[in-house]
């Protein structure tokens, strides 16, 4: 089957929210079709078929630039050329546009356990995106809402006060901490020089741990290291029996600290509901109570606080020293947080 194909490309763009300057629009007979992965704006697609009705009432083939009718933004684009082609090529250029991200990803160390057929799957769900040097990605404070995988180029993780904290490059990601702790941005991560993302939103992050167990373990391994890297001092001081707020480091963080410097003792914590007590050996959690609630369900019911303050003593009484572990803490953990986004989503 042969068709009729015109490539519009954007050449100028003035704060145009959904395109950037190189996205290409291809006719094909009747049918629109946007650039990949990104949504067709009406009023674009109004104004570029109104041009291609003009060029074939003129019956000129001839480059034709025009400006759209605008929004919040417009965009300036170029009608480059009419030619014969096969709809199969389309199909061909979008696989082999698959191809290349799913051999991409299949060499970095977060998709190194998964096939190539789960390594596409979760391709499907993510979306491509560039920043200029020194363009703010993600900002200190902010509510965490994606995931991002560097393809090309750097970012700076900024941390209070504007410290560097680390230099990411390709194959690393960022926003993963405030996805699984629920937590705000804790960093201003910055592109160094232009830099090439692929992110996945926030609403398919729970789904694509749940449906992948090793992208899930790998994510929580790597949060913990982070977390003790960014939190280094404070965990320092608390650990040594030091005071501190939940407002300053929530439970995720604080109990994570805990889990990954090995601590063994107990963390009084007092909150609006009551006072509470979790018990560490070796950095596994081996008793909790909390609101009536003891061991598990204590544990996950912590999760859910933000204020309050906490108090962590070194030592465990005789008795405590050969409790059995509640169970493998990272897997405590992402079961806590899940509890937790499902009951906000009810």
């Amino acid at each position: 089957m042969s068709s009729f194909e015109a490539i519009i490309e954007i050449i100028g763009s003035d704060s145009c929210p959904l395109y950037r300057v190189g996205d290409e629009f291809d006719l094909s007979g009747k049918a629109l079709l946007s650039p990949y992965n990104k949504p067709t704006c009406l009023i674009l697609a109004g104004d570029i078929m109104a041009v291609l009705i003009k060029s074939e009432t003129m019956g000129s083939d001839v480059k034709n630039i025009f400006d759209c009718s605008g929004c919040t933004g417009s965009a300036r684009l170029e009608y480059k050329r009419k030619k014969e082609f096969t709809v199969p090529a389309v199909t061909a250029k979008h696989d082999n546009y698959i191809g290349t991200i799913v051999n991409l990803l299949s060499s970095f160390s977060v998709f190194k356990n998964l096939n190539e057929n789960e390594i596409r799957d979760i391709v499907s769900f993510l979306r491509l995106d560039r920043f200029a040097k020194g363009k703010i990605i993600l900002k200190r404070g902010e509510p965490g809402k994606k995931l991002f995988i560097i393809i090309d180029g750097k970012v700076e993780v900024l941390g209070e006060g504007g410290v560097r904290i680390a230099t990411l490059g390709k194959g690393e990601i960022f926003g993963e901490m405030s996805l699984l702790s629920g937590d705000p941005v804790t960093a201003t991560v910055k592109a160094v020089a232009s830099a090439k993302v692929l992110y996945l939103n926030g609403a398919y992050f729970r789904k694509i741990l749940k449906r992948f167990p090793p992208l899930q373990i790998h994510l929580a391994r790597l949060l913990a290291r982070r977390l003790a890297k960014t939190n280094a001092i404070r965990a320092e001081d608390f650990v040594s029996g030091m005071v501190g707020r939940l407002s300053e480091m929530p439970p995720s963080g604080l109990f994570q600290a805990l889990n990954l410097n090995q601590k063994t003792g107990i963390l009084l914590l007092e909150l609006s509901k009551g006072p509470a007590d979790l018990y560490f050996r070796d950095g596994e959690i081996i008793y909790a109570k909390y609101n009536e609630k003891k061991d598990r369900e204590a544990f996950f019911e912590l999760l859910k606080e933000n204020e309050g303050q906490f108090r962590f003593v070194p030592g465990l009484p005789k008795k405590r020293m050969n409790a059995p572990i509640l169970g493998d803490f990272m897997g405590l953990l992402m079961e806590g947080i899940t509890r937790i986004d499902e009951s906000e989503i009810v």
